[in-house]
């Protein structure tokens, strides 16, 4: 499944991405996510929590795609 998110301003933090989209109900729970190493970010596992992600980059996490713009 593909998505586009369109991001407010210069970036935003990725566990804040994650709770915008419904996949991460708290902070918390997006914390976990990325710790379980799932979210690749073009291509490569992203385990930075607070990330800073841009227009352009794509966003993998199991059969889901984001692509920000």
């Amino acid at each position: 499944m593909k998505e586009t998110f369109e991001i407010e301003g210069e970036y935003i933090e990725l566990i804040g991405l994650l709770k915008a989209l419904g996949i991460a109900e708290t902070g918390g729970h997006a914390k976990q996510i990325v710790d379980t190493g799932v979210v690749v970010r073009n291509g490569l596992v992203e385990t930075r929590r607070r990330a800073k992600l841009i227009k352009g980059d794509e966003i993998r996490i199991e059969d889901l795609v984001i692509e920000l713009i």
